[in-house]
């Protein structure tokens, strides 16, 4: 099984300083002064994704485990977001390499198996633009295999992950966010993307996410 364990992220010196009352109150985001759990809102939003965008249905939602790394630096450049499968190609759960019989660590929610770890790069992912998150999330959620059986989506061509151009791949993950967005979904589910990481830690006090290591490859002799 993966390990796992809350934590607050860190954001280092706040270049900002900012009171709860600085932030806009039209964005509901939860109690003020409670931590905010990024984890359990991006969870919501994202399974409404999946039941409200078309290119998105085929995605299984109760078969992804979110969690948060922290970011290294402030930078905006840098890691955002990635989709971990937790199957090798084919979705299967073991493969052997150089005589040896690997497995993918495992993991179980209410004994529904993971397959995929969808992870968030905090604070830096929260201190995008709106139109910046939106894409990220779509461009993640894209890379899940149109099967969802744990493996990635593989395209033609010289970058297998991003199609020919990753400029065209985000274009279209732009325009897949905004045909969701013109849904008019519950505003409650995008607030959280309305404010950055600092706006979320003056309401809030803390961002509060689940950290989990990417999954190791173990023998599967160990487990006899």
């Amino acid at each position: 099984m993966l390990p796992w364990v809350w934590r607050t992220v860190d954001p280092g010196p706040n270049p900002r300083p900012l009171l709860a009352s600085d932030v806009p109150p039209w964005f509901p985001t939860g109690v003020e002064g409670e931590p905010f759990r990024f984890c359990k809102a991006m969870e919501r939003l994202i399974r409404a994704i999946c039941l409200g965008s078309e290119e998105m249905s085929y995605i299984n939602a109760d078969t992804l485990i979110f969690s948060i790394t922290q970011a290294r630096s402030n930078d905006h450049y840098g890691l955002q977001a990635r989709v971990t499968p937790l199957r090798f190609p084919g979705g299967t759960l073991e493969q052997t390499r150089q005589g040896i019989r690997y497995q993918v660590q495992r993991h179980q929610v209410n004994r529904v198996e993971k397959l995929y770890l969808v992870t968030f790069c905090l604070p830096r992912f929260l201190n995008q633009s709106f139109d910046e998150k939106m894409i990220t999330i779509f461009h993640e959620l894209y890379h899940i295999d149109n099967k969802c059986n744990g493996e990635l989506r593989q395209h033609t061509g010289r970058c297998h992950a991003h199609t020919s151009s990753q400029q065209n791949y985000d274009a279209h993950m732009a325009a897949l966010a905004r045909f969701w967005l013109a849904t008019k979904p519950d505003p409650s589910l995008t607030a959280f993307l309305r404010l950055d990481f600092w706006q979320l830690q003056a309401r809030h006090g803390s961002v509060l996410g689940l950290f989990i290591p990417r999954p190791r490859l173990v023998p599967v002799t160990a487990h006899t």
